[in-house]
């Protein structure tokens, strides 16, 4: 297959109006209003996880609608996370392993498999957005049972006698109502706003210590580079979420580049001159551990522009995300009130965020108190011309790292993902249908507070803990008391857990997963909690997909 293409042939130019919603809480409507469409599966989302749902029940032969509010496809994935977070290739695969080796095919025939950017593609693990939006476009374009349904957001679940039967969803375009039925809903949201309008129970925050008996749960200050707990550690719950920000996709081709000429809106440089302090206490410098794909760059040590952590990845572009452990780091606590708020108060806390992330880069290229030197290194990144061409070069998706998580059959937790401690797990499940395996990471959840010398509140930087791949079980998908509906993605798990599964890849997995969860309840004619497992496995197992730990 030739994955060759004009980026601009898969970006179509869209307006969206705004649509004011109700809060989530009131927007559940009886199953017996407004009848309109009928399939099999509706899957809300066109998350990572929420494309390998679809199309995982489509090609079981399931009719199968999948709904995304903003009008393109693929979440994080196409909208700047260019690098794919796994530390064990061979225990992701199945839909997630066709993905990759759709973005490899395309760099070996665009650029030749002995070119510089085939190697930065990093065997397909490696990408632009527009390659990995281009792939999803396909993947879902080849299942003739497969609709999908861009620009169009959640506004209510159908639902009767505790079973969830379908949605409205409203056209941001031209603010139509539609409403879908189905034999199964899957939530493949980041938020995990479908089971929140269904009902069911969620946990929203993070966990005390004593919750699950987990070390690392609660407020927590957590030295990254010696792994301990420093003083400021309580333990205790919190409703502060961690940071939310955007993953940047940006060029060092002066020919593609569009630069910013002006401030955003509301700029205030006082948001970023705490890194001042970061750069002269030596928060800036080269890490203890150099590890590949960490987005280390040896020529930004000891500068301003090791705020950011800038990977190389193909056609001259860069991944870039937000460096948590400068004290300074500006993003922790802006994301208070987006979970639950409505659409109105969603984008305007996105609006806040990309401000503030223009304004760091904005401050980065041209504030007069920064090193010359240091300036010259950050003008060097610019957004990509074609990238994100309908959005003003930036990407479209905001961060959320972790929203709701479900109150499921079971409920994941530090335990199950480190087996470290005496109550552990073995890491073995008898449901299981996919397996983790990723180190712990979360963004801080406090700004820097008087006495922060080291880490901010909230951040678990794990990354250098020896990670033991898991089973995860087939239960964290299900609501303890809503039927009809399967959870991919804001599934049942304590922060900490959430920590670890949290990734693209591993996502797809249990979208993949979902799918066939689905099919499987509509074949046998039961709820999702009540399919047979061994059935599911059998079927991920033919279709790729990897349930088993290493011997």
């Amino acid at each position: 297959m030739n994955l060759q293409f004009s980026r601009r042939d898969f970006l179509t130019t869209l307006t969206a109006s705004a649509a004011i919603a109700l809060p989530w809480k009131d927007r559940t409507l009886h199953a017996d209003e407004n009848d309109s469409m009928s399939y099999d599966v509706i899957v809300v989302g066109g998350t990572p996880g929420g494309i390998a749902a679809a199309v995982s029940a489509a090609r079981l032969g399931r009719r199968v609608v999948l709904v995304e509010r903003h009008h393109h496809m693929g979440g994080m994935t196409s909208s700047g996370l260019g690098k794919s977070d796994i530390e064990h290739r061979e225990m992701i695969q199945g839909i997630f392993a066709e993905f990759i080796g759709r973005v490899r095919q395309h760099y070996v025939e665009t650029y030749g498999a002995d070119s510089e950017d085939f190697a930065l593609c990093r065997d397909g693990y490696y990408f632009e957005p527009s390659v990995a939006e281009a792939v999803f476009d396909q993947l879902v374009a080849e299942q003739p049972t497969l609709t999908v349904m861009r620009g169009h957001q959640l506004e209510s679940v159908l639902q009767e006698s505790g079973t969830v039967q379908g949605v409205i969803v409203r056209n941001r375009r031209t603010d139509e109502l539609i409403t879908m039925r189905a034999a199964v809903v899957i939530d493949a949201t980041y938020e995990g706003d479908v089971y929140a309008g269904a009902g069911a129970e969620f946990r929203l925050g993070r966990e005390a210590r004593d919750t699950f008996d987990e070390p690392h749960a609660g407020v927590v200050y957590f030295d990254y580079q010696n792994q301990k707990f420093l003083d400021g550690t309580t333990g205790e719950g919190s409703e502060q979420l961690p940071a939310y920000t955007y993953r940047l996709c940006l060029t060092t081709d002066p020919d593609n580049s569009h630069r910013l000429i002006t401030p955003p809106p509301n700029y205030d440089r006082n948001r970023y001159t705490g890194y001042f302090d970061d750069l002269r206490a030596g928060r800036l410098a080269a890490p203890k551990s150099y590890k590949p794909g960490r987005g280390y760059n040896a020529a930004h040590f000891d500068t301003l522009v090791r705020v950011l952590s800038v990977t190389d990845i193909p056609n001259h572009k860069t991944d870039v995300n937000m460096n948590p452990r400068p004290l300074a780091f500006p993003f922790a606590e802006q994301n208070a009130g987006y979970v639950e708020g409505d659409w109105t108060k969603r984008e305007q806390i996105e609006t806040d965020l990309r401000n503030l992330t223009l304004g760091l880069v904005w401050f980065l290229q041209n504030d007069a108190e920064i090193p010359q030197a240091h300036r010259e290194i950050a003008n060097q990144y610019h957004w990509p011309l074609d990238e994100f061409v309908d959005n003003d070069h930036f990407p479209f998706q905001l961060y959320v790292r972790e929203a709701r998580r479900l109150v499921g059959e079971y409920t994941l937790t530090e335990h199950d993902v480190t087996q470290s401690s005496a109550s552990a797990t073995s890491g073995r499940f008898d449901d299981a249908i996919a397996v983790g395996e990723f180190p712990i990471d979360s963004f801080p959840c406090q700004k820097r507070q008087p006495g922060d010398t080291i880490v901010l509140e909230g951040y678990l930087g794990m990354l250098d803990y020896i990670t033991r791949p898991y089973q995860i079980p087939y239960r964290i998908m299900i609501p303890q008391t809503v039927d009809g509906l399967i959870v991919p993605v804001a599934a049942s798990t304590s922060h900490v857990a959430y920590s670890s599964i949290r990734m693209e890849p591993t996502w797809m997995a249990l979208g993949q997963a979902a799918g066939v969860a689905a099919h499987a309840a509509i074949r046998e004619g039961v709820q999702p909690r009540d399919v047979s497992i061994s059935a599911v496995q059998q079927q991920l197992q033919a279709d790729g997909q990897v349930i088993d730990l290493p011997a």
